[in-house]
């Protein structure tokens, strides 16, 4: 079963410059449990992208079918229903409320959503990325990488059956970077939630079983696909995307 179906998926913008093209014809087939990086350079349209098949943007041309249900079939409060039950999000800038306490910010994610015992669920998702003792701090005063794993706990804490990954290692160096994707790939593997990230890093897309880039508003392969069992080896899957 696929997670995520972008067919024909196209994104025009109107500037003062004329009608600029972000995204033209992209076909895109997401499996449960994969994970799969979309790379290319900044302004290629990867947020873009991400932000069409999560359904928080509309595109003007094609249609996103996410986990069987076509989202243009849906209004902006039907989509909203729909990735709340769903959809997890990491973002690059961490998307925290600064009123809110780390165990706070996790447990109205899960309270929105109406998902029980929200407490219990935070304090549980938080000492799985080692925050255990960092329930009760706000986000001042904690660190980009301690940001960063709250965030993962937030959006693994609802148990989502896709996440979206936009930059998130962008605001971090390099060695708190790597902790966090391990980490976030770690989780992946626990849960088997399927994994959708756009990175202009290639250290960070290696992670993933594929890998896409995106570049002149179309995607293209080699895609790398996964590890054979047997030999233990990357394979890849020519054009195929």
């Amino acid at each position: 079963m696929y997670m995520v179906q972008a067919q024909k998926l196209g994104k025009r913008v109107v500037s003062p410059e004329g009608t600029l093209t972000l995204l033209d014809g992209v076909d895109l087939q997401l499996a449960a449990g994969e994970a799969c990086a979309i790379v290319g350079a900044s302004g290629s349209g990867k947020s873009t992208l991400l932000g069409l098949l999560a359904g928080l943007d509309v595109p003007t041309a094609g249609r996103v079918v996410l986990d069987g249900v076509d989202l243009s079939a849906l209004d902006e409060d039907g989509r909203a229903r729909l990735r709340a039950g769903r959809v997890g999000f990491v973002f690059q800038s961490f998307q925290l409320l600064p009123a809110l306490t780390a165990l706070e910010n996790v447990m109205l994610a899960l309270e929105i959503v109406g998902r029980p015992a929200p407490g219990r669920t935070a304090r549980e998702a938080l000492e799985r990325v080692g925050l255990g003792d960092r329930l009760r701090h706000y986000p001042s005063q904690l660190s980009g990488g301690e940001q960063q794993r709250v965030a993962i706990a937030r959006a693994f804490a609802g148990s989502p059956k896709i996440l979206f990954a936009d930059e998130p290692t962008g605001n971090l160096d390099q060695t708190t970077g790597e902790r966090v994707i391990d980490l976030l790939f770690a989780l992946n593997r626990e849960h088997k939630t399927t994994i959708l990230l756009v990175t202009h890093d290639d250290a960070v897309a290696a992670h993933c079983q594929r890998i896409l880039r995106l570049a002149g508003g179309h995607l293209h392969g080699p895609a790398v696909t996964g590890i054979n069992t047997q030999t233990g080896l990357q394979e890849t899957a020519g054009e195929n995307i």
